[in-house]
């Protein structure tokens, strides 16, 4: 098999565990945090500079990249590794997710759906066969099976006929895919809010029988209430010894929720996003650099940050810099959010290993303002 997973050490005061998922480009620590790439790049940043920041895997996204360059350049390039020059693990999501939210560009069927590009408005179709067959051709270390993400609120009655397709498509992901030697592919877990339909996705998704398991829908807009009670009564129907992976989730109380319920991996766009918009996380809370008041703050982003951002440039530099467009303020900025959230995760698995993970929150919530 492609992948070996084994828990390292179980929390004594949660759910958390600490990890080793053995990949064929690498070992990677759980719970990680997986920076996206969406286009075989994770925006603003060398490989070598998001290896450097702590990346142990990042994801990229089967949908965009069949589009452009498409997958069968990719391949003849010698896969995706080769490709964007990144040596270490990857994962590849299905494309459902951004099929899905096309909306009226889209049809779903049985066999699959067919939609229109967002590029040119040409007309394509993506089945579960087609799916695995650009994940295939991409070479990523775990793929993923296609299926259908429900937007949030959705009706019992259309959550219900979603994920029993769901259900049959991973079946039919399973029975195409033939490189398990040198691709784990992992099967999601569907049914939105709804209590029983997540209990009967898992039990089908189980049944089918996966190297590793996701949970999707979920962070797709429902209070972070409603997400910790979803994962409460879903990751433990999952298998112990497999790794669990709850996709498009990166805010720091979300991941801190996820890893306290057995969460092994996450992935999100939103430290990229934010930075590029000039939103910065710091031990003290989000700010937005472009406003008026760092003028003049000649302090770095983050007094408490040792990236290399925070160690060379100042508030008021960086905020120059967005306010005359420089591509420079990009990248530092993506930067230093990607470190602070891979820093994150580096303190949790510590904290999970000297049984001090709720300590842990209470105090960054603390800081970060999420409680008074």
């Amino acid at each position: 098999m492609a992948i070996e997973f084994k828990v390292v050490k179980e929390s004594k005061e949660s759910s958390a565990r600490l990890g080793e998922l053995k990949t064929p480009h690498g070992i990677v620590e759980t719970p990680v945090f997986m920076p996206v790439g969406t286009r075989a790049t994770v925006k603003a940043m060398t490989p070598e500079e998001v290896r450097d920041l702590g990346a142990q895997i990042i994801l990229s996204n089967t949908y965009h990249l069949y589009l452009r360059p498409g997958h069968k350049l990719i391949e003849e390039a010698g896969g995706l590794h080769k490709f964007m020059n990144w040596n270490g693990p990857i994962l590849t999501d299905s494309g459902g997710y951004q099929v899905f939210s096309l909306g009226d560009l889209r049809k779903i069927t049985e066999e699959g759906v067919e939609f229109r590009s967002h590029i040119d408005g040409s007309k394509h179709f993506i089945s579960p066969e087609k799916s695995i067959e650009i994940q295939n051709a991409l070479g990523a270390d775990i793929i993923m099976a296609f299926d259908e993400c429900t937007p949030y609120p959705v009706s019992y009655e259309y959550a219900k006929r979603s994920m029993e397709r769901t259900s049959r498509w991973a079946k039919r992901c399973k029975d195409y895919h033939n490189n398990w030697e040198k691709q784990a592919l992992f099967g999601i877990v569907q049914g939105g809010m709804y209590r029983d339909l997540r209990e009967q996705s898992a039990k089908d998704i189980i049944d089918i029988g996966f190297p590793g398991y996701a949970i999707g829908g979920l962070s797709v807009g429902e209070p972070r209430d409603l997400m910790c009670q979803v994962l409460d009564y879903t990751v433990p129907l999952l298998p112990e010894d497999k790794p669990r992976y709850l996709m498009g989730v990166g805010t720091p109380d979300y991941l801190f929720e996820a890893v306290i319920r057995g969460i092994d991996m996450a992935d999100c766009v939103e430290p990229t996003r934010i930075a590029r918009n000039g939103t910065v996380m710091t031990s003290q809370g989000r700010i937005n650099i472009r406003n008026a008041k760092y003028t003049k703050d000649f302090s770095p982003l983050d007094p408490e940050c040792d990236c290399y951002t925070c160690k060379n440039y100042s508030r008021a530099y960086i905020r120059h810099l967005f306010n005359v467009k420089e591509i420079l303020a990009a990248r530092l900025a993506t930067t230093h959010n990607l470190y602070f959230i891979l820093k994150l995760m580096e303190n949790i698995r510590e904290a999970i290993k000297e049984d001090r993970l709720l300590e842990y929150r209470e105090e960054f919530y603390k800081k970060y303002g999420y409680i008074d």
